[in-house]
């Protein structure tokens, strides 16, 4: 177990949401010079003919946006943990030439990785599935995502669509929340650096991770209730009453309008945030009748090069191995 932290964290990456309501804190507009560089890098990687999957970063060429993209990739890794980026009108794009541009953007900040064991590199968040299945996954529904991490450095997300109404993304500081606990529930922090099963870390069977590691001067978290308490179940190992009360604890905090920062994307925004550093969530929506008029968001998953290092009880998990068939 990594060395447990008996003192407050400070420093851009404890924010708190009542503090940074403003969005110029954390927006990066493109300007009009932006825009032409990125549809001048569309215009290349249309020419080259390779599929979204095989493009690499010089066939999505930019060269005045490189630092501001460094400079996000910074803020994500160093800063608040999360940045938005917001300027392309979706209406002057296909949805082909939309995805391109999102994801060309995305291999000039790191590596995309596999969500699924197909090997897709973006995930289509909309209201897809049957909310009745058990087995459908919460990102793919119109009902509250509670907070989480994905299994990955950084999460993308672009907005193409709004719903009709909700949908409001949410987002936590990590470090935050540490010091609540430490503030006000220090009874339970042993419990948050303990390995507990986690089920869908891109493995065949719940493995085992803590909540909280502490490694080389930074905080890091992976978190999702449902996949603590699935992972358990499997392992058929059931939460003592003391792990139960830990984990309402974290959930308390989580809803709290002093420390979250809630935001609606915008079509055209693409927000990123660190994994380790920020835990997001969604509200529940409501969808519009036409299904070309329906909430849609494109996920990218990133192997970040300047991510930090993990202590070796916290692995990263970087997305699913990439299939044979697209790995040769």
């Amino acid at each position: 177990m990594s060395i447990v932290l008996n003192t407050p964290l400070s420093g851009p990456a404890a924010w708190r949401g009542e503090d940074i309501r403003q969005p110029a804190l954390w927006t990066r507009h493109f300007s009009t010079s932006d825009i032409g560089e990125l549809e001048a890098a569309l215009a290349h990687a249309r020419a080259t003919g390779r599929s979204l999957a095989e493009l690499r970063p010089e066939d999505f060429p930019l060269q005045t946006l490189l630092p501001v993209l460094h400079a996000v990739a910074d803020e994500l890794e160093n800063g608040k943990g999360f940045q938005l980026l917001r300027g392309l009108d979706v209406n002057r794009y296909s949805h082909a030439d939309l995805l391109t541009i999102y994801y060309g953007l995305g291999l000039h900040m790191g590596t995309p990785v596999c969500q699924n064991p197909r090997g897709d590199l973006l995930g289509l968040v909309a209201h897809v599935g049957d909310v009745a299945d058990k087995n459908t996954r919460v990102y793919e529904t119109n009902l509250y995502l509670p907070y989480h991490s994905d299994p990955s450095d950084v999460v993308g997300l672009l907005c193409v669509r709004k719903a009709l109404s909700g949908g409001v993304s949410s987002l936590i500081s990590v470090a935050a929340m540490y010091n609540e606990i430490l503030t006000h529930h220090r009874e339970y922090l042993g419990l948050y650096y303990k390995l507990w099963y986690f089920s869908h870390l891109c493995e065949p069977l719940p493995s085992l991770s803590p909540i909280f590691s502490m490694h080389q001067g930074k905080l890091s978290c992976r978190y999702l209730r449902q996949c603590i308490e699935l992972g358990h179940e499997i392992r058929e190992l059931p939460l003592s009453r003391v792990e139960i009360e830990a984990l309402d604890v974290f959930d308390s905090l989580m809803t709290r309008a002093d420390l979250r920062l809630d935001m609606m994307l915008e079509p055209g925004d693409i927000q990123f945030a660190n994994n380790y550093a920020v835990l997001h969530s969604r509200t529940s929506f409501v969808d519009h009748d036409a299904l070309a008029q329906r909430r849609e968001l494109q996920r990218l998953w990133l192997k970040m090069p300047n991510a930090r290092t993990l202590a070796p009880e916290f692995p990263g998990r970087n997305g699913f191995p990439r299939p044979q068939a697209l790995a040769a």
